[in-house]
């Protein structure tokens, strides 16, 4: 076998490989729910400490701890989310001795990068909130002296930043793996009183303030998109509008947007009602643009059209195992025009029952 004929082999075998991987990526349209579970590392801190002998800076190694985190939120469907999370870190706590514990809530930003990397779908986020800090049974000694401090819970506004990546789960469309880092950082001091007992004497109060907590995390999760559909898969070639006596449903949109206007839902309640009423094997949901953008821009906007419709049609009762997604971009017009012309009747997905 010639090299020439073997670079052919291995294209033909892993570019299908490629294009099914990039087809599970799809843009998160409305709401979700998402959870994980990981590692917490607390960065060392230096604790200043009011105790005998005046004001000193110490350091405090704390220990690899857990965190858990919950989360509820709403994809936007051009690669943006919102999300409400709540929050929960532990970790030890040695030179003071003792266990500190953080619980909150944060609001996030994030951005799903779609469509970039095979397989995964990388996404960043920022986030701000509030922590509720709980320091227990901080102690330690001193020359001629120890100390002890009572459970403590002080709250802090807290800021995090995130970097992640889900795999989507091909069989069960909406659910996705996650992997994530955080980091958080808390605003501001946090003073704990202790009391000091001497050697010989009587007892005094003290005080141990924190002034740096920051927190790297790393977590592993699951990710539940509510009415996701199976992902579109990119076309290889043109293909014929639909099969002779299949039933077409054409829903157009407007310039460069992917919502369906009130006209276009109407269009999809009606194929919803005819799925009902009448029997197919499948269903195939096409999406289109016109030639005005380039081809890789429109080979994404024929994924979101095509996506938006297969979730309305999901939403109004069709099975959504029943749905086959494809998004040809530019390369399937109903009427041909040369490159960058904006064509009302091009910018559609045709829903086609077989």
């Amino acid at each position: 076998m010639t090299l020439r004929g073997a670079l052919l082999g291995a294209s033909m075998l892993v570019l299908p490989m490629i294009a099914t991987m990039n087809a599970q990526a799809q843009t998160i349209d409305g709401p979700y729910v998402a959870g994980g579970l990981g590692l917490n590392f607390l960065q060392d801190e230096n604790p200043r400490y009011g105790l005998p002998g005046g004001v000193v800076t110490g350091h405090s190694h704390p220990y690899l701890g857990g965190t858990g985190v919950l989360s509820m939120g709403w994809g936007f469907g051009n690669g943006f989310r919102a999300e409400l999370e709540g929050d929960f870190m532990e970790n030890g706590l040695h030179n003071p001795g003792g266990l500190e514990k953080k619980a909150g809530a944060m609001a996030n930003v994030l951005y799903d990068f779609v469509g970039v990397v095979p397989m995964v779908q990388p996404y960043v986020g920022v986030g701000v909130g509030y922590q509720w800090v709980i320091d227990q049974g901080l102690h330690g000694a001193g020359p001629g002296y120890t100390y002890y401090g009572p459970d403590h819970n002080q709250g802090d506004f807290a800021y995090q930043a995130i970097l992640g990546v889900s795999y989507p789960i091909e069989s069960m469309p909406g659910l996705a793996l996650t992997a994530e880092y955080r980091f958080m950082g808390l605003m501001g001091d946090r003073s704990y009183g202790v009391t000091v007992t001497p050697t010989a004497g009587a007892s005094s109060h003290g005080a141990i303030t924190f002034r740096d907590d920051y927190n790297h995390s790393v977590l592993i999760g699951l990710r539940y998109t509510f009415g996701q559909a199976p992902a579109p898969v990119p076309a290889m070639a043109p293909m014929p509008v639909a099969d002779m006596g299949a039933k077409t449903f054409l829903v157009f949109f407007d310039w460069d947007r992917a919502d369906l206007t009130d006209r276009a839902s109407g269009i999809v309640r009606d194929a919803a009602s005819y799925s009902r009423a009448n029997q197919y094997t499948r269903i195939d949901v096409d999406g289109n643009t016109d030639t005005s953008g380039t081809p890789s821009y429109n080979q994404g906007l024929s994924e979101r059209r095509a996506h938006v419709v297969a979730g309305e049609l999901v939403r109004d009762g069709v099975p959504r195992n029943a749905i086959s997604m494809h998004a040809y971009g530019d390369t399937k017009l109903l009427v041909p025009t040369g490159p960058g012309v904006r064509e009302p009747q091009n910018r559609r997905v045709e829903i086609v029952f077989h």
